[in-house]
Protein backbone atom coordinates (compact mmCIF):
# COMPACT_ATOMS: atom_id res chain seq x y z
CA UNK A 1 0.00 0.00 0.00
CA UNK A 2 1.40 3.40 -0.95
CA UNK A 3 1.69 6.36 1.41
CA UNK A 4 -0.91 8.16 -0.68
CA UNK A 5 -3.50 5.41 -0.24
CA UNK A 6 -2.73 5.15 3.47
CA UNK A 7 -3.51 8.83 3.92
CA UNK A 8 -6.55 8.92 1.66
CA UNK A 9 -10.14 9.56 2.77
CA UNK A 10 -11.13 7.53 5.82
CA UNK A 11 -14.04 5.77 4.11
CA UNK A 12 -12.44 5.42 0.67
CA UNK A 13 -13.78 2.22 -0.85
CA UNK A 14 -17.14 2.32 0.92
CA UNK A 15 -20.00 2.63 -1.57
CA UNK A 16 -23.43 3.82 -0.45
CA UNK A 17 -26.69 3.56 -2.37
CA UNK A 18 -28.72 6.42 -0.96
CA UNK A 19 -32.51 6.26 -1.22
CA UNK A 20 -33.20 8.97 1.33
CA UNK A 21 -35.16 12.21 1.32
CA UNK A 22 -35.56 15.45 3.24
CA UNK A 23 -32.98 15.54 6.06
CA UNK A 24 -32.72 12.56 8.42
CA UNK A 25 -31.36 10.28 5.70
CA UNK A 26 -29.48 12.86 3.61
CA UNK A 27 -27.65 14.18 6.70
CA UNK A 28 -26.43 10.63 7.33
CA UNK A 29 -25.20 10.02 3.81
CA UNK A 30 -23.62 13.47 3.62
CA UNK A 31 -21.49 12.67 6.64
CA UNK A 32 -20.42 9.41 5.02
CA UNK A 33 -19.59 11.29 1.80
CA UNK A 34 -17.60 13.88 3.76
CA UNK A 35 -15.54 11.01 5.16
CA UNK A 36 -14.81 9.73 1.68
CA UNK A 37 -17.57 7.24 0.87
CA UNK A 38 -18.88 7.13 -2.69
CA UNK A 39 -22.56 8.03 -2.27
CA UNK A 40 -24.96 7.50 -5.15
CA UNK A 41 -28.23 9.30 -4.46
CA UNK A 42 -31.18 7.59 -6.17
CA UNK A 43 -33.83 10.12 -7.17
CA UNK A 44 -37.08 10.24 -9.10
CA UNK A 45 -36.64 11.54 -12.66
CA UNK A 46 -38.27 14.90 -13.28
CA UNK A 47 -38.65 16.11 -9.71
CA UNK A 48 -35.88 14.45 -7.75
CA UNK A 49 -36.24 13.92 -4.03
CA UNK A 50 -38.76 16.23 -2.29
CA UNK A 51 -36.02 18.31 -0.65
CA UNK A 52 -35.15 19.84 -4.01
CA UNK A 53 -38.44 21.73 -4.04
CA UNK A 54 -39.09 22.22 -0.34
CA UNK A 55 -40.97 25.41 0.60
CA UNK A 56 -41.99 26.00 -3.01
CA UNK A 57 -38.48 26.35 -4.40
CA UNK A 58 -37.75 25.00 -7.85
CA UNK A 59 -34.57 23.34 -8.97
CA UNK A 60 -31.78 23.83 -6.45
CA UNK A 61 -33.41 24.64 -3.12
CA UNK A 62 -30.97 25.78 -0.43
CA UNK A 63 -32.35 23.01 1.78
CA UNK A 64 -31.25 20.39 -0.74
CA UNK A 65 -27.87 22.04 -1.32
CA UNK A 66 -27.01 22.06 2.37
CA UNK A 67 -27.70 18.34 2.92
CA UNK A 68 -26.44 16.78 -0.31
CA UNK A 69 -22.90 17.93 -0.97
CA UNK A 70 -20.33 15.38 -2.17
CA UNK A 71 -22.95 12.99 -3.60
CA UNK A 72 -23.71 11.69 -7.09
CA UNK A 73 -27.28 11.94 -8.40
CA UNK A 74 -28.72 8.88 -10.14
CA UNK A 75 -32.22 9.37 -11.57
CA UNK A 76 -34.08 6.04 -11.88
CA UNK A 77 -37.84 5.62 -12.14
CA UNK A 78 -38.56 2.91 -9.54
CA UNK A 79 -42.25 2.90 -10.39
CA UNK A 80 -41.38 1.15 -13.63
CA UNK A 81 -40.50 -2.56 -13.32
CA UNK A 82 -37.47 -1.90 -15.51
CA UNK A 83 -36.31 0.80 -13.08
CA UNK A 84 -36.60 -1.46 -10.07
CA UNK A 85 -34.77 -4.21 -11.97
CA UNK A 86 -32.01 -1.74 -12.84
CA UNK A 87 -31.61 -0.73 -9.20
CA UNK A 88 -31.37 -4.38 -8.14
CA UNK A 89 -28.70 -4.95 -10.78
CA UNK A 90 -26.45 -2.19 -9.41
CA UNK A 91 -27.14 -3.02 -5.76
CA UNK A 92 -24.45 -5.75 -5.44
CA UNK A 93 -21.83 -3.12 -6.29
CA UNK A 94 -22.56 -1.26 -3.03
CA UNK A 95 -21.70 -1.86 0.61
CA UNK A 96 -24.56 0.12 2.12
CA UNK A 97 -28.19 0.70 1.20
CA UNK A 98 -30.09 3.32 3.19
CA UNK A 99 -33.68 4.59 3.06
CA UNK A 100 -35.89 6.79 5.23
CA UNK A 101 -39.22 6.62 3.42
CA UNK A 102 -42.51 6.54 5.27
CA UNK A 103 -43.98 3.29 6.63
CA UNK A 104 -44.57 0.68 3.93
CA UNK A 105 -43.06 2.56 0.96
CA UNK A 106 -39.96 0.42 0.30
CA UNK A 107 -42.06 -2.69 0.89
CA UNK A 108 -44.39 -1.64 -1.93
CA UNK A 109 -41.35 -1.12 -4.15
CA UNK A 110 -40.11 -4.61 -3.33
CA UNK A 111 -36.94 -3.22 -1.77
CA UNK A 112 -37.48 -4.44 1.78
CA UNK A 113 -34.63 -5.90 3.82
CA UNK A 114 -35.44 -9.57 3.26
CA UNK A 115 -35.71 -9.15 -0.51
CA UNK A 116 -32.52 -7.15 -0.81
CA UNK A 117 -30.55 -9.36 1.58
CA UNK A 118 -31.36 -12.40 -0.57
CA UNK A 119 -29.63 -10.68 -3.49
CA UNK A 120 -26.70 -9.27 -1.52
CA UNK A 121 -26.09 -11.04 1.84
CA UNK A 122 -23.08 -8.86 2.69
CA UNK A 123 -25.06 -5.63 2.33
CA UNK A 124 -25.46 -3.24 5.25
CA UNK A 125 -29.13 -2.26 4.99
CA UNK A 126 -29.92 0.89 6.99
CA UNK A 127 -33.33 2.39 7.60
CA UNK A 128 -34.44 5.48 9.50
CA UNK A 129 -38.05 5.52 10.67
CA UNK A 130 -39.98 7.90 12.84
CA UNK A 131 -40.75 5.28 15.46
CA UNK A 132 -39.01 2.14 14.27
CA UNK A 133 -40.45 -0.88 12.48
CA UNK A 134 -42.42 -2.32 15.39
CA UNK A 135 -44.38 -1.12 18.41
CA UNK A 136 -47.69 0.80 18.63
CA UNK A 137 -46.37 3.82 16.70
CA UNK A 138 -44.67 1.92 13.87
CA UNK A 139 -47.18 3.03 11.22
CA UNK A 140 -47.14 6.72 12.23
CA UNK A 141 -45.53 9.22 9.87
CA UNK A 142 -42.89 11.46 11.37
CA UNK A 143 -40.98 14.67 10.74
CA UNK A 144 -38.31 16.41 12.80
CA UNK A 145 -40.67 18.37 15.04
CA UNK A 146 -42.87 15.32 15.67
CA UNK A 147 -39.85 13.32 16.81
CA UNK A 148 -38.69 16.15 19.08
CA UNK A 149 -42.13 16.47 20.64
CA UNK A 150 -42.36 12.72 21.20
CA UNK A 151 -38.89 12.62 22.75
CA UNK A 152 -39.61 15.34 25.33
CA UNK A 153 -37.61 18.18 23.77
CA UNK A 154 -40.61 20.53 23.53
CA UNK A 155 -41.46 19.99 27.19
CA UNK A 156 -38.14 21.38 28.45
CA UNK A 157 -37.89 24.25 25.93
CA UNK A 158 -39.38 27.71 26.45
CA UNK A 159 -40.04 30.14 29.29
CA UNK A 160 -40.77 28.59 32.66
CA UNK A 161 -44.29 30.00 32.77
CA UNK A 162 -44.96 29.66 29.04
CA UNK A 163 -46.15 26.86 26.75
CA UNK A 164 -43.91 24.12 25.34
CA UNK A 165 -41.78 25.42 22.48
CA UNK A 166 -40.31 23.92 19.33
CA UNK A 167 -36.48 23.91 19.51
CA UNK A 168 -34.91 25.76 16.59
CA UNK A 169 -32.26 23.29 15.35
CA UNK A 170 -33.54 20.25 13.46
CA UNK A 171 -31.94 17.70 15.76
CA UNK A 172 -34.77 15.23 15.25
CA UNK A 173 -33.63 14.83 11.65
CA UNK A 174 -29.91 15.57 11.50
CA UNK A 175 -29.31 14.25 15.02
CA UNK A 176 -30.79 10.94 13.96
CA UNK A 177 -28.80 11.04 10.73
CA UNK A 178 -25.57 11.52 12.67
CA UNK A 179 -26.31 8.49 14.83
CA UNK A 180 -27.21 6.49 11.72
CA UNK A 181 -23.85 7.35 10.15
CA UNK A 182 -22.06 6.11 13.27
CA UNK A 183 -24.08 2.89 13.25
CA UNK A 184 -23.32 2.30 9.56
CA UNK A 185 -19.60 2.82 10.07
CA UNK A 186 -19.70 0.41 13.03
CA UNK A 187 -21.52 -2.20 10.90
CA UNK A 188 -18.99 -1.66 8.13
CA UNK A 189 -16.06 -2.22 10.50
CA UNK A 190 -17.77 -5.35 11.80
CA UNK A 191 -18.24 -6.59 8.24
CA UNK A 192 -14.52 -6.16 7.62
CA UNK A 193 -13.98 -8.64 10.47
CA UNK A 194 -16.80 -11.10 9.79
CA UNK A 195 -17.68 -10.69 6.12
CA UNK A 196 -21.35 -10.43 7.09
CA UNK A 197 -23.87 -7.69 6.42
CA UNK A 198 -26.66 -6.69 8.78
CA UNK A 199 -29.74 -4.54 9.31
CA UNK A 200 -29.28 -1.10 10.90
CA UNK A 201 -32.40 0.68 12.17
CA UNK A 202 -32.88 4.00 13.87
CA UNK A 203 -36.05 5.42 15.36
CA UNK A 204 -36.12 9.21 15.31
CA UNK A 205 -38.00 9.25 18.61
CA UNK A 206 -35.39 7.06 20.26
CA UNK A 207 -32.48 8.95 18.70
CA UNK A 208 -33.81 12.25 20.06
CA UNK A 209 -33.89 10.92 23.62
CA UNK A 210 -30.10 10.74 23.43
CA UNK A 211 -30.03 14.55 23.56
CA UNK A 212 -32.43 14.64 26.52
CA UNK A 213 -30.29 12.81 29.04
CA UNK A 214 -28.78 15.81 30.81
CA UNK A 215 -32.17 17.46 31.21
CA UNK A 216 -33.67 14.19 32.46
CA UNK A 217 -30.86 13.86 34.99
CA UNK A 218 -31.72 17.30 36.38
CA UNK A 219 -35.02 16.72 38.16
CA UNK A 220 -36.81 13.76 36.59
CA UNK A 221 -36.00 11.44 39.50
CA UNK A 222 -35.54 8.59 37.01
CA UNK A 223 -38.86 9.27 35.33
CA UNK A 224 -40.94 9.91 38.46
CA UNK A 225 -41.18 13.69 38.06
CA UNK A 226 -41.67 16.24 35.27
CA UNK A 227 -38.63 18.34 34.42
CA UNK A 228 -39.73 21.99 34.10
CA UNK A 229 -38.90 24.26 31.22
CA UNK A 230 -35.61 26.01 31.80
CA UNK A 231 -36.04 29.30 29.97
CA UNK A 232 -32.71 30.95 29.23
CA UNK A 233 -30.96 29.92 32.40
CA UNK A 234 -30.83 30.01 36.15
CA UNK A 235 -30.35 33.43 37.73
CA UNK A 236 -27.65 35.95 36.80
CA UNK A 237 -24.81 33.44 36.49
CA UNK A 238 -26.34 31.45 33.63
CA UNK A 239 -28.34 33.78 31.43
CA UNK A 240 -28.77 35.96 28.38
CA UNK A 241 -27.72 39.60 28.55
CA UNK A 242 -28.84 42.38 26.17
CA UNK A 243 -26.30 44.27 24.08
CA UNK A 244 -26.20 47.35 21.85
CA UNK A 245 -27.87 48.37 19.60
CA UNK A 246 -30.78 46.39 20.98
CA UNK A 247 -31.72 44.26 17.96
CA UNK A 248 -33.60 40.94 18.24
CA UNK A 249 -30.35 38.94 18.39
CA UNK A 250 -28.15 41.45 20.18
CA UNK A 251 -27.49 39.27 23.21
CA UNK A 252 -24.69 37.30 24.80
CA UNK A 253 -24.93 34.24 27.00
CA UNK A 254 -22.78 34.15 30.13
CA UNK A 255 -21.77 31.12 32.20
CA UNK A 256 -20.18 32.11 35.52
CA UNK A 257 -19.44 28.68 36.98
CA UNK A 258 -16.67 29.39 39.53
CA UNK A 259 -15.61 32.12 41.98
CA UNK A 260 -12.63 32.81 39.74
CA UNK A 261 -14.91 33.46 36.76
CA UNK A 262 -16.95 35.90 38.85
CA UNK A 263 -13.76 37.84 39.68
CA UNK A 264 -12.70 37.79 36.03
CA UNK A 265 -16.10 39.15 34.98
CA UNK A 266 -15.99 41.98 37.51
CA UNK A 267 -12.45 42.92 36.49
CA UNK A 268 -13.28 42.82 32.77
CA UNK A 269 -16.26 45.13 33.35
CA UNK A 270 -14.01 47.56 35.20
CA UNK A 271 -15.94 46.88 38.42
CA UNK A 272 -13.47 44.91 40.61
CA UNK A 273 -15.29 46.12 43.72
CA UNK A 274 -18.31 43.94 42.85
CA UNK A 275 -16.26 40.81 43.51
CA UNK A 276 -16.07 41.76 47.18
CA UNK A 277 -19.59 43.15 47.49
CA UNK A 278 -21.41 41.26 50.27
CA UNK A 279 -24.57 41.08 48.13
CA UNK A 280 -22.72 39.01 45.55
CA UNK A 281 -20.20 37.07 47.66
CA UNK A 282 -20.90 33.53 46.55
CA UNK A 283 -23.18 31.72 44.10
CA UNK A 284 -26.09 31.34 46.53
CA UNK A 285 -26.04 35.01 47.56
CA UNK A 286 -25.81 36.14 43.94
CA UNK A 287 -28.79 33.95 43.16
CA UNK A 288 -30.76 35.36 46.11
CA UNK A 289 -29.99 38.87 44.88
CA UNK A 290 -30.47 37.81 41.26
CA UNK A 291 -32.36 40.83 39.95
CA UNK A 292 -29.83 43.33 41.28
CA UNK A 293 -26.87 41.22 40.18
CA UNK A 294 -28.33 40.76 36.71
CA UNK A 295 -28.84 44.52 36.33
CA UNK A 296 -25.24 45.25 37.35
CA UNK A 297 -24.04 43.11 34.48
CA UNK A 298 -26.76 44.11 32.00
CA UNK A 299 -26.01 47.81 32.52
CA UNK A 300 -22.51 47.13 31.22
CA UNK A 301 -23.48 44.81 28.33
CA UNK A 302 -26.16 47.19 27.03
CA UNK A 303 -23.47 49.75 26.27
CA UNK A 304 -21.49 47.40 23.99
CA UNK A 305 -22.10 45.24 20.96
CA UNK A 306 -22.34 41.51 21.46
CA UNK A 307 -19.05 41.05 19.61
CA UNK A 308 -17.26 43.56 21.85
CA UNK A 309 -18.67 41.86 24.94
CA UNK A 310 -17.37 38.50 23.79
CA UNK A 311 -13.98 39.94 22.93
CA UNK A 312 -13.62 41.58 26.34
CA UNK A 313 -15.06 38.82 28.49
CA UNK A 314 -13.87 35.71 26.67
CA UNK A 315 -10.47 37.31 26.40
CA UNK A 316 -10.47 37.66 30.19
CA UNK A 317 -11.38 34.00 30.73
CA UNK A 318 -15.15 34.36 31.13
CA UNK A 319 -17.17 31.75 29.18
CA UNK A 320 -19.61 33.64 26.98
CA UNK A 321 -21.07 33.50 23.52
CA UNK A 322 -22.72 36.00 21.22
CA UNK A 323 -26.14 35.05 19.86
CA UNK A 324 -25.13 34.70 16.22
CA UNK A 325 -27.96 34.89 13.72
CA UNK A 326 -28.06 33.25 10.29
CA UNK A 327 -26.24 36.17 8.66
CA UNK A 328 -23.60 36.26 11.39
CA UNK A 329 -22.73 32.59 10.90
CA UNK A 330 -21.60 33.00 7.30
CA UNK A 331 -19.47 36.02 8.21
CA UNK A 332 -18.12 34.87 11.58
CA UNK A 333 -14.38 35.64 11.53
CA UNK A 334 -13.49 32.51 13.47
CA UNK A 335 -15.43 30.15 11.16
CA UNK A 336 -14.03 31.96 8.12
CA UNK A 337 -10.45 31.78 9.45
CA UNK A 338 -10.77 28.02 10.00
CA UNK A 339 -12.05 27.51 6.47
CA UNK A 340 -15.42 26.31 7.74
CA UNK A 341 -17.23 28.80 5.51
CA UNK A 342 -16.55 28.26 1.84
CA UNK A 343 -17.92 29.09 -1.59
CA UNK A 344 -18.98 26.09 -3.67
CA UNK A 345 -19.62 26.44 -7.38
CA UNK A 346 -23.07 25.10 -8.24
CA UNK A 347 -24.09 24.43 -11.85
CA UNK A 348 -27.39 26.31 -11.55
CA UNK A 349 -26.65 29.00 -8.97
CA UNK A 350 -22.97 29.78 -9.36
CA UNK A 351 -20.93 30.41 -6.20
CA UNK A 352 -22.96 29.57 -3.10
CA UNK A 353 -21.67 29.94 0.50
CA UNK A 354 -21.72 26.74 2.54
CA UNK A 355 -20.94 25.79 6.10
CA UNK A 356 -18.36 23.02 6.17
CA UNK A 357 -17.66 19.60 7.57
CA UNK A 358 -17.28 19.61 11.37
CA UNK A 359 -15.42 16.27 11.31
CA UNK A 360 -11.72 17.07 11.06
CA UNK A 361 -9.37 14.13 10.56
CA UNK A 362 -5.68 14.92 10.12
CA UNK A 363 -5.13 12.08 7.63
CA UNK A 364 -8.47 12.21 5.81
CA UNK A 365 -9.06 15.32 3.75
CA UNK A 366 -12.12 15.28 1.47
CA UNK A 367 -12.79 18.49 -0.48
CA UNK A 368 -16.40 19.62 -0.44
CA UNK A 369 -18.33 19.49 -3.70
CA UNK A 370 -21.63 21.19 -4.40
CA UNK A 371 -24.81 19.12 -4.40
CA UNK A 372 -25.46 17.64 -7.84
CA UNK A 373 -28.11 18.66 -10.31
CA UNK A 374 -30.75 16.00 -10.80
CA UNK A 375 -29.53 12.94 -12.68
CA UNK A 376 -26.07 14.34 -13.33
CA UNK A 377 -24.31 11.03 -12.66
CA UNK A 378 -26.90 8.51 -13.89
CA UNK A 379 -25.05 7.49 -17.03
CA UNK A 380 -21.69 7.59 -15.27
CA UNK A 381 -22.82 5.22 -12.51
CA UNK A 382 -24.50 2.80 -14.93
CA UNK A 383 -21.37 2.70 -17.09
CA UNK A 384 -19.16 2.06 -14.09
CA UNK A 385 -21.36 -0.49 -12.32
CA UNK A 386 -22.95 -2.33 -15.23
CA UNK A 387 -20.78 -1.44 -18.19
CA UNK A 388 -23.76 -0.19 -20.20
CA UNK A 389 -23.05 1.10 -23.69
CA UNK A 390 -24.31 4.40 -25.06
CA UNK A 391 -27.11 2.81 -27.07
CA UNK A 392 -28.34 0.97 -23.96
CA UNK A 393 -28.34 4.21 -21.98
CA UNK A 394 -30.26 6.01 -24.73
CA UNK A 395 -32.85 3.23 -24.76
CA UNK A 396 -33.34 3.58 -20.99
CA UNK A 397 -33.78 7.35 -21.37
CA UNK A 398 -36.25 6.93 -24.24
CA UNK A 399 -38.36 4.46 -22.21
CA UNK A 400 -38.46 6.77 -19.19
CA UNK A 401 -36.54 4.40 -16.92
CA UNK A 402 -33.72 6.89 -16.33
CA UNK A 403 -33.36 10.61 -16.96
CA UNK A 404 -30.44 12.41 -18.53
CA UNK A 405 -28.57 14.95 -16.45
CA UNK A 406 -30.20 18.37 -16.24
CA UNK A 407 -26.94 20.22 -15.94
Amino acid sequence: MTATSQNGPALAGMRVLDMTQYEAGPSCTQLLAWLGADVGKVERPGTGEPGRMLLGATGAAAYFLYWNTNKRSVAINLEKPEGRALLLRILPHYDVFIENYGPGVVEKLGLDYETVRALHPKLIYARIKGFGSDGPYADYKCFDMVAQAMAGAFSVTGAKDGPPMCPGPTMGDSGTGTQAALAIVAAYVQRLRTGEGQLVELSMQEAMTYYMRTRLANGSEFGKAVVPRGGNGEGPMLNLYPCAPGGPNDYVYLVIATPRMWEQLCNAMGRPELAGDARYAGWIVRHENGAACYEEIARWTRERSKHDVVRLLAGAGVPCGAVLDSRDLFADPHLVARGFVSQLEHEELGAVPHLGNPLRLSKSQVPMRAAPVLGKHTAQVLREDLGLAEDELRALVDSGVIAPAEG
